[in-house]
């Protein structure tokens, strides 16, 4: 059995793929920790202070050892221009696309993260988080979506398929990547100028529920690839997410080159492994809704029972939910993903 380490040391070996003491633990808990707060979800949403202190109360109530900051998926896209609503419970969503057609695409500019309300938010509660607990806990500062789903924010993701399955606007659609791929490596390389381990890109409408994995490989892959190439070092590590079944692109996750990827509950868990097995590490895959949200503590504990013991093996893995916690999780199912991973998960 190993010294016990901080859990920073733990989330840093278990990337790197060096021996640890157990599987660390990850919350995608940023709806949970501002659900209580009687406050307009705009006001929460864009306040990165607010943000911040409410991720450190949640740390220091659960002593989980990686911290996703996020505020949603409309970060990037508001700082590209694109209108954001804010319902109550929820957190803020993107209005309606900035394209009207893809010939449009010429006329985007890039985004100015520091200067757009959703996106300073995040950069602020990330440097709170640094500074507060950046030697002890392991800050993922999430560069929100990426390129794949921030084009669909951007064109709308109906007219975007709609063109993809046509096939004649292939040079608009390019641009477009393009453009989404630059202006998210733009935003996350503010996370890494400010010392983050790590970044996060989301791609949900990657999976092979929403899209085919021949156009995965298509419209997804090549730029999964880019944003990793220019950001990705020894010392920054960026995580790919994809939610849903994404067990027959899996494959295609791993050639990204992200040294983390967060999947899904729907995903076959031994087949992640076997995909990921020596080259990258795997996040998740607890049900968020489920078993976190709706089940009792025994099924919590039953459902990470099972993910160690297919995924902890020769380590590359870390305990958390497939996707975002709804704000009204019960406490308790997370002190269980947590006692499950210190009983469980010793290596």
């Amino acid at each position: 059995m190993y010294e016990e380490m901080t859990s920073l040391e733990r989330c840093l070996a278990t990337i790197r793929l060096e021996p640890h003491d157990r599987v660390p633990v990850d919350l995608h808990n940023f709806m949970m920790t501002v659900a209580d707060l009687r406050l307009p979800p705009q006001k929460i949403y864009q306040d990165g202070q607010l943000l911040g202190r409410a991720q450190l109360a949640g740390w220091k109530r659960f002593g989980h050892d990686m911290l996703l900051v996020e505020n949603g998926t409309a970060a990037l896209a508001e700082a590209c221009g694109c209108e954001v609503s804010y319902l109550k419970g929820s957190a803020p969503l993107i209005e309606k696309p900035l394209l009207k057609n893809l010939e449009e695409v010429a006329s985007l500019r890039m985004p100015d993260p520091w200067n757009s309300p959703l996106s300073k938010a995040v950069l602020d509660a990330t440097r709170l988080l640094l500074d507060s607990i950046g030697r002890e806990v392991y800050i993922l500062g999430r560069a929100d979506q990426g390129p794949f789903d921030l084009a669909c924010m951007i064109a709308g993701p109906e007219m975007l398929m709609t063109e993809m399955a046509i096939g004649e606007n292939d040079n608009f659609i390019f641009e477009l990547l393009e453009y989404a791929s630059n202006a998210y490596i733009l935003y996350a390389q503010i996370f890494k100028d400010m010392g983050c381990p790590a970044t996060s890109l989301g791609e949900a409408l990657c999976s092979p529920d929403v899209i085919s994995p021949k156009m995965f490989e298509k419209y997804c892959l090549p730029y999964g690839k880019k944003v990793v190439s220019a950001l990705q070092t020894d010392e920054f590590a960026v995580a790919y997410h994809t939610c849903g079944n994404t067990t027959r692109i899996i494959a295609g996750m791993v050639e990204t080159g992200a040294r983390i990827l967060e999947f899904d509950y729907k995903c076959d868990k031994a087949a992640a492994k076997r995909a990921a097995a020596g080259k990258t590490t795997l996040l998740g895959p607890i049900d968020p809704s489920g078993v976190l949200h709706h089940g009792s503590v025994d099924d919590v504990e039953a459902a990470c029972r099972e993910a160690i013991e297919v995924l902890a093996p020769g380590g590359g893995f870390i305990l958390g939910p497939g996707c975002a916690l709804p704000g009204t999780t019960p406490p308790e199912n997370i002190d269980k993903l947590i006692e499950c991973a210190r009983v469980y998960g010793k290596y």
